[in-house]
């Protein structure tokens, strides 16, 4: 039996209810699978929820489900929060949300820095990419988008986290490796910098803040790429 394909849908789902889902999941799967009444499928709230599914009724943009069953899914392993100056390349940017998604980050931070340069955030568009990516990757967790936040905020609001690191790139201020430093064993919140850098004054606020600097390795890294070699790095050891 071949495996059912999954769907976000995200609003709450109950055993035995019908849901109707939204106009471009309904196109897909009328338009793109052929899948029509009595199909089964799956559903997921991003929640931890997954729910088992009936086709009633599809056509070109709408299509209801009976949903038969559910379950929970507690998440597994520690969680990583991926705090980020997103660039002006709106395309690196969702490329980056779609492939940390993909390696299971808990939340992801755009952060707002001194040298950010101002980027097209689109939460509709942003967030339909971490949809489609959770689906892609069989997971039931969405991660959480946050608003654009100062280090000052992210560091308030994660002090309670055991492992912090900061990467930057300032040659005199201390830094570990973080592959050196990282555990899979607990929580953590890793903040990368824009092109140009974090500030030596938003290292130091962080430092004092609990934060550990990091260096990602020898080579100067973009810093999508600095992302994503934090999240695969975390992905493997936890």
């Amino acid at each position: 039996m071949s495996e059912l394909h999954r769907f976000f849908y995200p609003g709450q789902l109950t055993a035995n209810s019908v849901v109707t889902l939204e106009s471009d999941t309904a196109k897909h799967i009328w338009q793109v699978l052929r899948m029509d009444e009595g199909d089964k499928i799956l559903l997921t709230d991003g929640k931890g929820t997954i729910a088992t599914g009936e086709i009633q009724f599809a056509e070109r943009h709408k299509c209801n489900v009976h949903v038969r069953d559910t379950k929970f899914e507690k998440r597994a392993g520690k969680q990583l929060h991926l705090g980020i100056a997103f660039t002006k390349n709106n395309s690196r940017n969702e490329w980056l949300l779609e492939k940390a998604t993909e390696l299971g980050v808990a939340s992801i931070i755009p952060l707002a820095s001194a040298r950010f340069q101002k980027a097209h955030i689109r939460i509709d568009r942003w967030e339909k990419i971490l949809q489609s990516a959770i689906l892609q990757s069989q997971q039931s967790y969405l991660p959480e988008l946050w608003p654009m936040s100062t280090l000052a905020e992210v560091a308030q609001k994660l002090q309670k986290l055991p492992q912090k690191y900061i990467a930057h790139c300032i040659a005199e201020t201390p830094r570990k490796r973080l592959s050196d430093v990282l555990k899979g064993s607990q929580d953590a919140v890793i903040l990368i910098g824009p092109e140009g850098d974090f500030t030596a004054d938003e290292v130091n606020l962080c430092l004092k803040n609990g934060f550990t600097g990091v260096s990602m390795g020898a080579q100067r890294l973009r810093t999508e790429t600095a992302g994503i070699a934090a999240a695969a790095h975390f992905n493997q050891i936890s």
